[in-house]
């Protein structure tokens, strides 16, 4: 039986600077019996994931393997996180990867356009608490100027580092249960939401939420019509630890949980062309 120690230290180096999170020590991951072989050999046709890694340069020893964010989704379910991931840096370079389709475009259809799927887990049956590292995403149309969301919901006075709604905006916040090899579901289902959480986990974006503008994006208007009316070919995923936020006006940076940045599973968009 694996423990929740194996998940925070081999998976991303994972060190606790939340109390909260000591009592995860004890806990077995409860659905390690379930997680079978992954990567599969072939990636399903009609899952349209980024298959092409543009830029990575993370030094996380033993998760800078730029691949594992393309080779398919092997998500570890509500309770435990995966170890077929990539993790980034907390700053620095290795702090962001590009993703692209190679060269098609992901479309700006009814809805959710796209998932990210990271590495978070649940710490209990009974919390509304989270063990993760979030991610601010941008995406572009020509790979020079980048787009992202609103994430001026996150206030760092009252923000509760392990609460999911503390975060609106970011990704990289809710547990993936979408397996390639042991839970496959098909394109309508991983798009499908229950109770507030897509049904195969993971954090959903819709195009018509880009804004102009925001933290680390270099967005004007015309880069967001663009991108909402023809769609976007790359994707930029950054720690969000290296991301300064300059509504607080003192060059605030979002606060991280663990000693390396998110754990890139893998993007799977909802229309391509």
């Amino acid at each position: 039986m694996f423990f929740i120690t194996s998940t925070l230290w081999q998976c991303s180096e994972k060190e606790n600077n939340n109390d909260l999170l000591l009592p995860l020590l004890a806990l077995p991951l409860t659905n390690s019996s379930s997680v079978g072989p992954c990567p599969p050999t072939t990636l399903p046709t009609t899952i349209p994931i980024a298959n092409t890694v543009v830029s990575a340069n993370s030094t996380v020893s033993g998760f800078n393997v730029s691949s594992k964010a393309i080779n398919g989704i092997c998500g570890g379910g509500e309770f435990s996180g995966s170890l077929d991931v990539y993790a980034l840096n907390l700053t620095g370079a290795g702090a962001t990867i590009v993703l692209s389709w190679a060269g098609k475009t992901v479309k700006n259809v009814t809805g959710i356009d796209f998932i990210v799927y990271e590495n978070p887990f649940r710490v209990s049956e009974t919390s509304d608490r989270y063990a993760f590292d979030p991610m601010v995403v941008q995406v572009s149309f020509d790979g020079t100027n980048y787009c992202g969301f609103d994430l001026s919901g996150f206030n760092p006075s009252t923000a509760d580092s392990n609460k999911i709604s503390s975060w609106p905006g970011f990704g990289g916040l809710r547990p993936v249960l979408y397996n390639m090899a042991t839970k496959p579901f098909s394109l309508d289902e991983l798009f499908t939401t229950t109770n507030g959480f897509l049904v195969g986990g993971g954090d959903g974006f819709n195009l018509d939420d880009l804004i102009v503008g925001g933290p680390g994006a270099n967005c004007d208007t015309t880069a967001r019509t663009n991108i909402q009316t023809n769609g976007f070919k790359f994707i930029k995923m950054i720690s969000a630890s290296a991301v300064t936020n300059p509504n607080t006006g003192l060059g605030y940076v979002y606060p991280h949980s663990y000693n390396n940045g998110p754990d890139i599973d893998g993007v799977v968009a909802k229309s391509v062309e």
